[in-house]
């Protein structure tokens, strides 16, 4: 960082970040010197190799890493939270690589979403990842990624903080439903039954069986196929090839494989909403289930990103629970939770 940009910094105060360092995907979000909104994306993985000159051993981390370096990736996330010391110290690397790579400023306020687990160690873990990096000079604070998730749902400022409504969140390492009463989380709840990583293995299964054994995909491809093609609203079949191990390529079709495997999960994700979750709900809290489901439901995270799936929730929750529900999401799904947080950070500071 430049002096300049130390004097801006120190001008201005404090630079409101946010953070959400997800199972699959990491993404930073701060305003830069002319306010304009900055969005740091990239895969939360790293892996480590020999410089070639030096003998020193260098760091890739992000989608770099995984496409280089596949066979040493490692994913330090995969149960959403670092399980352990080593892997609190990996992601510590990792998180810092890319504050560095990207000039992320120093002096500042952060807010990070926390997935709703019951793990207090990996809590005080993910604490330990942010707070010994080199930003949030000036704080550093959590709050729940349903709700950070939920924000840019209701409006351009901090609208949801004043709401009552229920937060589904459809991540790739849990299913997440929480009440939010002004800003109170209620019933947190979290299953890792229905998730998104269980649809791309899911959709590997369906892809051997649909194409009677002629393909074998990984759960990588699995998830790009997930990501590319999945949609409620106007999905095509789709054409992919494949090197066959003993020379040549193989050119396959897919016709109901990654449809299926989402399908199934939209029926997994509301029966664990409208059969375990609101039931819960509903006995601690009968006032706000009442209140909540009188209002969109809110669907966050990464699977909520699939083309109609907020839709196909509503529709089938309605059927399931015998009443009216409705559903909505904010923009960009994926990212929410990290602009959520930001705001936050950004009210913090003021």
């Amino acid at each position: 960082m430049s002096e300049d940009d130390d004097e801006a910094e120190t001008r201005d105060g404090p630079v409101p970040i946010g953070v959400k360092l997800g199972s699959t995907r990491t993404v930073i979000a701060y305003p830069d010197e002319d306010g304009e909104m900055q969005t740091v994306r990239t895969l939360t993985c790293l892996a480590t190799y020999e410089d070639a000159l030096t003998g020193e051993e260098k760091v890739l981390y992000g989608e770099e890493a995984a496409r280089e370096y596949p066979d040493r990736v490692q994913f330090m996330l995969r149960s959403g939270l670092p399980e352990d010391d080593d892997r609190a110290e990996l992601t510590k690397t990792f998180f810092q690589e890319v504050i560095e790579a990207n000039d992320i400023p120093e002096n500042s306020a952060v807010v990070y979403a926390i997935p709703t687990l019951d793990n207090e160690g990996g809590l005080q873990n993910l604490q330990s990842v942010i707070e010994d990096s080199s930003i949030g000079q000036e704080l550093v604070q959590s709050y729940p990624e349903s709700l950070c998730g939920s924000i840019p749902a209701f409006g351009e400022d901090l609208e949801a903080i004043n709401e009552i409504f229920v937060a589904v969140n459809m991540g790739s390492t849990n299913l997440e439903a929480s009440g939010y009463r002004r800003g109170e989380q209620l019933a947190p709840f979290t299953t890792g039954a229905v998730t998104g990583n269980e649809v791309d293995r899911v959709i590997a299964n369906y892809v051997e069986e649909e194409t009677q054994g002629r393909v074998n995909i990984d759960v990588q491809t699995a998830r790009e196929y997930k990501e590319e093609h999945a949609d409620f609203e106007d999905y095509e079949p789709f054409t992919d090839v494949i090197q066959q191990p003993g020379g040549g390529s193989h050119e396959f079709t897919i016709e109901r494989s990654v449809m299926d495997a989402v399908d199934e999960y939209v029926d997994d994700a509301v029966d664990e909403f409208a059969n375990t979750f609101l039931p819960e709900l509903a006995n601690d809290y009968m006032k706000v289930y009442n209140l909540a489901l009188d209002k969109p439901v809110v669907l966050t995270g990464g699977m909520a990103c699939i083309p109609g799936i907020v839709d196909e929730f509503a529709e089938r929750a309605s059927e399931e629970l015998d009443r009216d529900i409705e559903a909505t999401a904010p923009d960009n799904p994926a990212n929410s939770a990290t602009v959520g947080a930001q705001r936050i950070a950004a009210h913090l500071i003021d």
